[in-house]
């Protein structure tokens, strides 16, 4: 058995140092995908709403009661919807993730279901997590879709690099139907590429059994009070931009320097994320296995609705205010039935069921008025001005700040945190160590055994 002993120790060892490093391990951050309203509303902020508008004409209402084609959906008279019904049409339809009905309530309508039904065009319905993901997806090629449903900055930067469509308005008369506040914006000025679907913020979301008291600041996210129960958004713009409104920056940088110091904000946040997540929040926040956690107040209302220890508060800094709205990239191959498909999501009936299914705000005036008081009067919903007018909308930057953004958040997700990264190349010289020092001793003991 003689023979055996070394190698037993050296295993001992290994799996000791294997243990060691097991506490380092737990305590990064998770890079895995796991693939009515209640709660509670705290204004911890209450400077004009980004999307006001004060000089455009209004347009004309579309005029005549909604009416049902076929016992279904009721839709504006006039739209032949019927007209590609014997073509065998498909259509490639990539959006958000938990961001349309689908029905599965059972209190609002599949909306894609009734679009086929209605037109008898099928939806082929993929999803992603973040436009980075949707900007990758189309950049790349090998994939080509008829609608997507980017944010405000996202289409800016897809308008300039010529990956949109311009659209024919004849095929979408019920973008009439949409707020004046909701065009003219910066991401596209002449209102030539995108129709508003819905309009939202970012907020802070935190569960009440799990937090002392109610934050009131970005900074919640950076407590060590709560370390391992903190979730941060799995996508630069919005993680960077978090970053940025705690240190007293704009969202939108100017320059190298204000993302360095956003980069290393983040940076001292690692060692307190439990994991960087997106669609993965909902079975965290809902579950309570999370304390905080920043996201999109459409999306809190879903949860806040599932788990009533939820709370959410807009920070005293301030937060991000977006739209975001349906396109058609170049390569699309239905484009006027996907400016159908588009001039059917502005419907009121299915403009309605959309926001009380997704938690999101309607850009859809007609839609508004017939949203349920206390959806319109919910303060997460329609925020009040003063708290509307201290949050800024993201602009398209130019493409060097962008590169120089991606660069640095991928440095920053792949770097070890900074409390643990020293803990594991330690162990590890510490076990090369111990197996010299065994080898030495049982050489030296070998050799006083034959000296005999």
């Amino acid at each position: 058995m003689k023979k055996f002993r070394l190698p037993a120790l050296l295993l001992v060892c290994m799996l000791f140092c294997a243990l060691c490093a097991l506490p380092a391990l737990a305590a990064s951050p998770s890079d895995v995908d796991d693939s009515g309203i209640t709660g509670e509303w705290h204004e911890a902020s209450a400077s004009p709403n980004p999307f006001a508008s004060e000089d455009e004409d209004e347009d004309e209402p579309i005029s005549g009661d909604p009416v049902s084609e076929d016992g279904s959906v009721p839709v504006q008279p006039g739209y032949d919807y019927g007209r590609f019904k014997d073509e065998n049409i498909s259509l490639n339809v990539y959006n958000w993730g938990e961001y349309i009905s689908d029905g599965t309530d059972g209190e609002h309508m599949d909306v894609n279901a009734e679009f086929e039904k209605l037109t008898g065009i099928q939806v082929n319905y993929t999803t992603y997590d973040t436009n980075e993901t949707m900007y990758a997806k189309l950049k790349g090629g090998g994939a080509e879709y008829d609608v997507i449903i980017p944010s405000d900055y996202m289409i800016g930067r897809l308008i300039r690099e010529d990956m949109l469509l311009e659209l024919d308005f004849s095929n979408i008369p019920n973008y009439a139907m949409i707020g004046d506040e909701y065009k003219d914006q910066d991401y596209d000025r002449s209102n030539a590429y995108s129709v508003p679907y819905t309009w939202g913020y970012v907020g802070l979301i935190y569960n009440t059994t799990m937090v002392e008291e109610a934050p009131d600041s970005w900074g919640a996210l950076w407590d060590d009070r709560y370390a391992g129960d903190i979730l941060m958004f799995d996508n630069s713009r919005d993680a960077f931009a978090i970053a940025s409104l705690k240190l007293g920056l704009p969202i939108n940088p100017e320059n190298t320097a204000e993302i360095d110091q956003a980069a290393k904000e983040l940076e001292a946040q690692r060692d307190v994320v439990q994991a960087y997540v997106m669609d993965q929040i909902f079975d965290k926040m809902e579950g309570g296995e999370a304390a905080l956690a920043p996201y999109y107040a459409g999306d809190a209302i879903t949860m806040m609705d599932a788990n009533p220890d939820l709370g959410f508060v807009v920070p005293k800094e301030g937060a991000n205010i977006f739209i975001d709205a349906a396109c058609i990239p170049k390569g699309a191959a239905q484009k006027e039935a996907a400016e159908m498909y588009i001039n059917f999501l502005c419907e009121t009936a299915v403009a309605v069921d959309n926001t009380l299914f997704i938690g999101y705000s309607t850009p859809q005036v007609e839609a508004e008025e017939a949203l349920p008081e206390e959806f319109r009067d919910n303060p997460i919903s329609y925020p009040p001005a003063e708290v509307l007018a201290n949050m800024q909308a993201f602009t398209v930057l130019p493409e060097e700040l962008n590169a120089y953004m991606d660069k640095a958040w991928s440095d920053m997700r792949t770097s070890s945190p900074s409390g643990g990264g020293w803990v594991i190349p330690v162990v590890l010289v510490v076990a090369v160590v111990a197996i010299v020092v065994i080898v030495i001793l049982r050489v030296r003991a070998t050799k006083r055994k034959n000296s005999y």
